[in-house]
């Protein structure tokens, strides 16, 4: 059966899917400069060898990006989508998993930088709602920045159902809210964790919110209302990778 096509844009996300063996690249749309520079990259391997290049000009390229008034950098690439990670096999196979949870979250922008974030600091993977995470986004795989290539993506229909399953398996759920009861900065982190985030205006739904065993929050300025979701979550995934390395 033939998967569906779609269009990314963006040196990194063009490159970096280039790089993913697991990747399909179908056609690459290029200037002539962005070509130039990704064999200056990577001068050891021809990431164009088994792949339809087509030069363009900028111009010509604009078309592909602004709906989205988004900048190409000179590189449009059509891509089949990766194979989906199917989360109950995945747990099977480690210890000690953190994953991410976003109940709600929609925006692409916000979704793809919080992808470049858990890819960066070794996160397992990211659990969302299967009708609202944004496949084909060219802003969700722009923001992200190639990172989409690197962390797994588990889809899934109910995100309650889910939680509920995970619970089941020996995960605690940490639900982040401004008015948790306690820093996550000062918890252990040990064991098999989700992290929970809400929506970036009404914060986690209250039949998510049961299913958390703690609610967290982030301890900044009390003049600053809040954080942006990505800006949190970064602020997490960082904390987290810096207590695993010192183990």
């Amino acid at each position: 059966m033939n998967k569906s096509t779609f269009f990314i844009i963006g040196q990194h996300a063009v490159v970096e899917a280039l790089k993913n063996p697991k990747r399909k690249v179908l056609r690459v749309f290029l200037t002539e400069e962005s070509k130039k520079n990704i064999h200056k990259k990577n001068p050891n391997k021809n990431l164009l060898q088994d792949v339809k290049v087509y030069f363009k000009t900028k111009k010509e390229l604009d078309k592909y990006s602004t709906k989205e008034n988004l900048l190409h950098q000179g590189y449009v690439a059509e891509i089949e989508h990766l194979e989906k990670p199917i989360l109950k096999e995945f747990i099977k196979k480690k210890n000690e998993i953190t994953l991410v949870c976003l109940d709600g979250v929609l925006d692409p922008r916000n979704i793809g930088s919080l992808i470049r974030s858990a890819a960066s600091f070794n996160i397992d993977g990211v659990i969302i709602k299967q009708r609202h995470f944004p496949s084909e986004s060219k802003l969700m795989y722009k923001a992200a920045s190639g990172a989409m290539e690197y962390l797994n993506i588990f889809e899934v229909s109910n995100i309650n159902s889910t939680l509920k399953n995970l619970k089941d398996k020996n995960f605690w759920v940490y639900g982040f809210d401004g008015e948790g009861d306690q820093n996550f900065a000062n918890l252990e982190w040990k064991g098999n964790n989700i992290l929970l985030f809400g929506s970036e205006g009404s914060g986690m739904r209250e039949h998510t919110y049961k299913y958390a065993d703690f609610i967290v929050k982030i301890s900044i300025n009390d003049k600053v209302e809040s954080l942006n979701i990505s800006n949190s979550a970064a602020i997490v995934f960082h904390h987290l990778s810096f207590l695993k390395n010192k183990k």
